[in-house]
């Protein structure tokens, strides 16, 4: 039986801020804010690759907000206006469901050039609102080398997910191998140097531990925990979390090649008439549904595809250019879809 991991660790008994973490209170040392993730209780993590931290925040955001449809055009427009800037200086790089609430966060950078970090919250009534950065009781942790290149500035921290008291980070290390997953535990104390991943990239025909993770969800096939990552061009990949170690280099199985000149955005599992999937969205592929029937079996890629191979999966047509996504409950998602020059928050059912 394969079961979707909640992405809350169901061990979590402890108070957010427990006295074994070094919490502070005051202005978080954010430089950007480009990845989220959501523990318990309202609990957030902020990925800033620019400083290469990870800072967990308390929302307070726990009380349910209600079960309507969310839906707003130019969602960018609105948060412009919220933070007095001009509609072309704000960058939306991820959006989150707050688990506890139901209301959607958004991750931003406002300005031009290397711009300001700020957080967004979408109520579920539609109302707009920006998230205090200051003067709030937080923690951070430093990831040790982490990775910059002239093609991946940003890329120390590509996306993240909390399962079960631990913080999954993926990205780049400035390591000689630099594609790397770290596993942190949470109370924050210090992150390790993380897993060095390699795959198999059948578009390209080699061995790759230079390409960083995209997007992933965490999976449970069988017994057995994974992570189901993707990666630009576009190998769908498992990683065994039990050999996630430090400083070990772990080979994750390529089991499809979604199709080459492409790079994927976002990533959820979810489950619908009995069946589990994974829905991912891309930049040249559109959204893709991905049964998981075939995850635990699937012959491992070994050698050069010239187009798409592995598990089966299929277009889902009646949806374009969404480039964010996140499930809003157990029938439904919210995404974040390219309308023009700007972007739409969209209520869709789950496909």
């Amino acid at each position: 039986m394969r079961t979707i991991l909640l992405l809350v660790g169901t061990l979590w008994v402890a108070p957010l801020w427990a006295a074994e973490g070094v919490v502070s209170k005051g202005t978080p040392p954010l430089q950007s804010i480009t990845a989220l993730a959501f523990g318990p209780d309202g609990l957030l993590f902020l990925g800033d690759p620019q400083s290469g931290i990870v800072v967990a925040l308390s929302t307070g955001d726990t009380k349910p907000a209600g079960s309507q449809a969310v839906n707003i055009e130019r969602l960018d427009a609105k948060i412009a206006g919220l933070l007095g800037v001009g509609e072309k200086e704000v960058r939306i790089h991820d959006l989150k469901v707050n688990p506890a609430s139901g209301n959607i966060y958004v991750a931003v950078t406002r300005g031009t050039g290397a711009g300001q970090p700020a957080l967004i919250r979408v109520k579920r009534n539609g109302e707009v609102e920006a998230v205090p950065l200051k003067d709030v009781e937080y923690s951070s942790v430093k990831l040790p080398n982490p990775g910059k290149t002239q093609r991946e500035p940003l890329g120390a921290i590509t996306c993240m997910a909390f399962v079960g008291g631990r913080l999954f980070v993926a990205g780049l290390s400035s390591e000689e191998f630099a594609s790397t997953l770290r596993v942190i535990p949470y109370p924050f104390k210090e992150a390790d140097k993380g897993t060095v991943i390699e795959i198999y990239h059948g578009s390209h025909g080699r061995l790759e531990t230079n390409a960083p993770i995209r997007t992933f969800t965490p999976y449970r096939i069988g017994e057995e925990e994974y992570i189901i990552a993707s990666y630009t061009c576009t190998p769908l990949v498992k990683i065994p979390v039990k050999e996630l170690k430090p400083g070990a280099k772990v080979r994750g199985v390529t089991i499809a090649e979604l199709g080459n000149r492409n790079q994927p955005l976002d990533m959820i599992a979810y489950t619908k008439d009995g069946r589990e999937y994974i829905m991912t969205a891309n930049t040249a592929r559109g959204v893709l549904k991905i049964p998981t029937e075939e995850f635990a079996t699937a012959k491992p890629i070994t050698s050069r595809i010239a187009d798409t191979a592995g598990v089966r999966f299929e277009k889902v047509e009646s949806l374009q250019n969404v480039v964010q996504l996140d499930k809003l409950d157990d029938s439904r998602a919210v995404i974040l879809v390219r309308s023009g020059n700007g972007f739409d928050l969209k209520t869709i059912p789950l496909p």
